[in-house]
């Protein structure tokens, strides 16, 4: 099994749901991370919806901050279709929902695509990018996640690093997994959520998700991914962030956006 097929894991229970433990080592500064924690829903859709394994949409609503620990997932059927599964899923702590979602599941295969306005996002040779350690640069916080993702940005967007942010709202870079496994449907959560978020490049630091939307396109391709994160506006204490993730052979194979909270400098 892969980290991330053990960190995700869900055991069934006799009334239907679910248990599980969420491995605080797959967290940003102590919070479990986003994208973690729907692979977690997405894990126990899967078992529910067997005609259709693979994860093709998500829409979420970030209630409460979870911790590392035990936790309980709450899967209901909404339609089985000819093509798709759909269902509502709640991820629980101490008797609260902290985590609300309707998925799509459906089957996916490696293609490419039929029409498409979109390119990979333009970056330097994957050995010429900048890892990402546990203790980032410029985060003020440890990233326990990059533990297991191999995560290498282009210089170009490293300016919040050093405290000097450049006001553009885009950050991209690669994606690997540490342990050499290949990307799924599933796991692309984690580079659609990938950090640091598009807020560090503006200035405003760390972005809490409210809410997270994605679409996953395709079967992602054996190796690395690419990402691009971009920002439009900062209004009311909140920023959007869309996120473009493009596999090694140059497909689109995942898209989001989300809304989260921030702290504007006084």
């Amino acid at each position: 099994m892969t980290d991330f097929d053990v960190a995700t894991a869900v055991w069934r229970r006799a009334d239907g749901g679910f248990d599980a433990e969420l491995d605080g080592r797959w967290s940003a500064g102590g919070v479990p991370h986003g994208g973690y924690l729907l692979a977690v829903l997405g894990r126990a859709a899967a078992v529910v919806s067997e005609r259709h394994p693979h994860l093709t949409a998500v829409s979420a609503s970030f209630l409460r901050t979870p911790e590392p620990g035990a936790a309980s997932v709450d899967v209901e059927v909404l339609r089985v279709g000819r093509s798709t599964t759909q269902l509502r899923a709640t991820l629980r702590q101490h008797g609260e929902i902290v985590l609300a979602a309707l998925l799509t599941q459906g089957v996916l295969a490696e293609t490419d695509p039929w029409w498409t306005t979109t390119s990979p996002a333009e970056l330097p040779d994957e050995a010429d990018c900048v890892p990402m350690p546990v203790e980032a640069p410029g985060a003020g916080f440890r990233v326990e996640l990059m533990q297991f993702v191999d995560q290498r940005l282009d210089p170009a967007v490293l300016g919040f690093a050093t405290g000097t942010p450049s006001g553009s709202g885009v950050i991209r870079g690669y994606n690997r997994f540490a342990d050499g496994s290949d990307w799924t449907p599933l796991s692309l959560l984690i580079p659609l959520d990938a950090g640091p978020p598009a807020s560090f490049e503006v200035g405003v630091g760390r972005l809490l998700t409210q809410q997270f939307t994605a679409d996953v396109r395709s079967l992602p391709a054996p190796g690395p991914v690419r990402y691009e994160l971009r920002s439009t506006q900062v209004s009311g204490g909140r920023i959007d962030q869309d996120a473009l993730v493009w596999d090694s052979k140059g497909r689109l194979v995942g898209q989001a956006t989300q809304l989260g909270a921030v702290k504007v400098p006084g």
